[in-house]
Parts: C-alpha cells; structure tokens; sequence
C-alpha cells in the first residue's frame, strides 16, 4: 500500500510539473500570437520600405516551435492522466480513497482547460496570418497598380510636352516663312526701283560715253553687293529652319 502511495504521488508531481510549464508556455504563447498581431497592425500604417520584414517569418518559427512543445506536453500530460486514472481504477483503490478520483478530475479539468486554451490561441494566431496574408496581397495589388498609374501619368506628361514643342516648332517655322515671304516682297520691290534707275543710267551712259566704264564698276559693285546679301540672307534662313527642328 506504501509502494502504491509513493506511486500516485510521483504521478501527481509529475502532472504538477507538466501543469506549471504549460502554464508558463501557454502564456508565452498568448503573448507571441498578441505581438504578432500588434506588429502586423502597426506595420499596416507604414507603407515605408523601412519596414522590417524579419519579424514576420520569426514570429512564424517561433510559433511552429511553441506550438510543437505544447503539444508535447499535453501529450505527456495527457499520459500522466491516464496513468493516474489507471491507479484509480485498481480494485480497493477507490473505496480506500475518496479524494483520489476528486484529485483526478480536478487534473483532467486543468488539461482540458488548457487542450482548450491552447487550440483557441493557435486558432486566432492562424486567422490573423491568414487575414493579414490576404490583406498584404491586396495592398501589394493596390501599390503595383498605382505604380502602373504613376507611369501611365508620366508617359501621358511626357507626350503633351512633346506635343507642345511639335506646335512650337509650327509656330517658328511659320513665322519664318512670312519673314522670308516679306523680305521676298521687300527685294523685289527694290529689284523694280534698280531696274528703273538701271535704265535710266543706261541711257545716261549712252548719251555720255565717259560715264559708261563708271557705270561698269557700279554694276559689278552692285552685283557683288547682291551676291553678299543673297549669301546672308541664305545662311540666316538655313539657321533659323535648323533650329526650328533641333
């Protein structure tokens, strides 16, 4: 009867102990599953590249490895419980010992009170991860579109003010057009005030032979002012249309 006393004491230390450290890891694990969320939410509201993302996958291997030592040790408590209602049931056992199958429930209730502590936790650890996966999927959607939105506007920014500098340049190109059609007129005009002064030279020169060799040199002085000004007026027509088009 002695061996059989020492026997459920050691079962009842036994499940004392087991009781304390899953009293102490279910704590820790309700912790862990809380922070997750808080670090989650407070991440939610800073879009910052800043933000760490180690903490994630270390809460998750810290939650596969607490989740697994729980485990165990409900298992094992859960042996030590069946060791101790197997020594109930021995024959004599109860009808010696009331308070024995008390004790025995009362270590039944505090594994099924933790059984259920624990799966409610790993439940709600479980739907956060899952609802804050969706989430971040939607958000990562939602930025990836907004960047695609950023270059369309870009592009779209980029294309008006090209299509600005093309009416610009129409502007330029006219103006130089009316400059040049101007300046046509202008020579012609003066082209007929030459010829008539020509002419009337001419006649001079015919009545006055001593005036002919001088009108000669005028005329070559005239033609080779005409050759300049023509040249200038080229050269200022080529650069006015290159910069038109640069």
């Amino acid at each position: 009867m002695a061996g059989n006393s020492n026997y459920w004491e050691d079962l009842r230390k036994q499940a004392r102990q087991l009781e304390n450290e899953l009293d102490l890891k279910l704590v820790s694990f309700s912790k862990l599953c809380t922070s997750y969320s808080s670090s989650r939410d407070g991440r939610r509201g800073d879009s910052s590249d800043t933000t760490p993302l180690l903490n994630n996958s270390t809460q998750d291997r810290m939650f596969e490895t607490m989740s697994v030592e729980i485990e165990q040790l409900l298992a094992k408590l859960t042996g030590i419980n069946d060791k101790m209602a197997e020594y109930a049931s021995t024959p004599g056992v109860t009808s010696h010992n009331a308070a024995l199958m008390h004790t025995l429930q009362r270590h039944r209730d505090i594994l099924q009170d933790y059984t259920h502590e624990f799966h409610k936790t790993k439940t709600n650890f479980l739907a956060v991860r899952e609802r804050e996966d969706l989430l971040g999927s939607v958000r990562k959607d939602i930025e990836t579109y907004k960047s695609g939105s950023g270059v369309n506007n870009r592009r779209t920014e980029l294309f008006l003010k090209e299509h600005e500098h093309l009416r610009n340049s129409d502007r330029l190109i006219e103006d130089t057009i009316s400059i040049a059609m101007a300046t046509k007129e202008n020579m012609t005009s003066q082209r007929g005030v030459l010829k008539s002064i020509q002419s009337r030279v001419n006649t001079l020169a015919n009545r006055f032979p001593a005036i002919n060799s001088l009108i000669q040199r005028i005329n070559l002085r005239k033609r080779r002012d005409s050759l300049i000004l023509g040249t200038v007026i080229g050269v200022c027509t080529i650069l006015l249309l290159l910069y038109a088009f640069h």
